[in-house]
């Protein structure tokens, strides 16, 4: 009887209300679309654009840190009148390598742990959007991050050099090999930041374990190479040279680009153990690729 009562029309205080979910009609623009959504998102997001202020500050704040010691450089060429410039643009990363460490490690995390955390990757997989499109996507973001963060500084150089009327073809040559060198460095250094990001939900842990591939494995590094150098097993530096990312960076460059070498004594690797060093990287890029691709196609399932 209540139910009938319920059921009975009473004036205004009838309503009808559908709450059926309209069906979209507009175009369907795709992967390629999804993809490249994707991709600006992850790249902005990399510098905190499109997000809160606080997630701009550290970002931003190593980029200037990036930039700051190559605008010195300029003006002391420009105000001595100087005939080279204090640092090779090949050699500026390696210098740097702490900066670009902890950029990696700050921004990595964000990346990726933030939708393993929250339990949106499944979310992007339900859209007609695949895993390789989402592990290309995340990878090319940070790494055109990371080139933007190590190559600022170099145009930086090479305007400065061209203002202080250094040798054009000297300085566009050695641009156009820090270019090279900053470039395989991204790829590298994006790779290991996202895999090792991806196997935590936790940034912290995340950030911890990348600062600790990138950052601290370089001090150790350099360390048993100084060591080596001094108990005249000069020999091994080179092969030493082979377990950190950033002395692989520099053996890469020193063998094929020209460049010298941060090794102690300059004994860098020879064209033959830079072969060796190429392919290290090489694989350590395709790796982390397809580590990536394993790890998010077991969470898209």
């Amino acid at each position: 009887m209540a139910v009938e009562q319920s059921l009975t029309p009473r004036g205004e205080q009838t309503r009808i209300h559908d709450i059926g979910y309209r069906h979209y009609d507009g175009p369907r623009l795709g992967r390629a679309y999804a993809r490249r959504s994707l991709y600006s998102q992850s790249l902005r997001g990399s510098y905190g654009l499109g997000r809160s202020v606080k997630s701009k500050v550290l970002p931003m704040l190593l980029f200037v840190v990036m930039c700051v010691p190559a605008l010195i450089m300029v003006a002391v060429a420009v105000a001595t009148k100087a005939k080279a410039l204090p640092v090779d643009y090949t050699r500026y990363a390696v210098i740097m390598q702490a900066v670009i460490g902890l950029y990696v490690a700050s921004q990595g995390p964000q990346s990726v742990s933030r939708d393993l955390r929250f339990k949106t990757v499944p979310l992007y997989f339900s859209r007609p959007i695949e895993t390789v499109d989402y592990v290309r996507a995340k990878y090319a973001a940070l790494a055109s991050a990371l080139f933007v963060l190590t190559a600022a500084p170099l145009i930086v150089l090479y305007v400065g050099a061209l203002l202080a009327k250094l040798d054009f073809v000297d300085q566009t040559k050695g641009f156009g090999q820090g270019l090279v060198s900053v470039a395989l460095l991204s790829l590298l250094f994006a790779g290991i930041g996202l895999v090792i990001s991806s196997v935590t939900p936790r940034r912290g842990f995340g950030i911890a374990a990348v600062i600790a591939a990138l950052t601290i494995s370089y001090g150790a590094v350099s360390t048993v190479q100084a060591i080596a150098f001094e108990q005249s097993s000069s020999s091994a530096v080179p092969w030493l040279g082979l377990f950190s990312p950033i002395t692989l960076i520099d053996g890469v460059q020193t063998a094929f680009l020209g460049a010298t070498s941060a090794f102690p004594g300059g004994q860098g690797p020879s064209t033959g153990q830079g072969v060796v060093y190429l392919v290290v990287v090489l694989g350590l890029i395709a790796g982390s690729y397809g580590l990536l691709m394993r790890r998010y196609g077991k969470v898209g399932l």
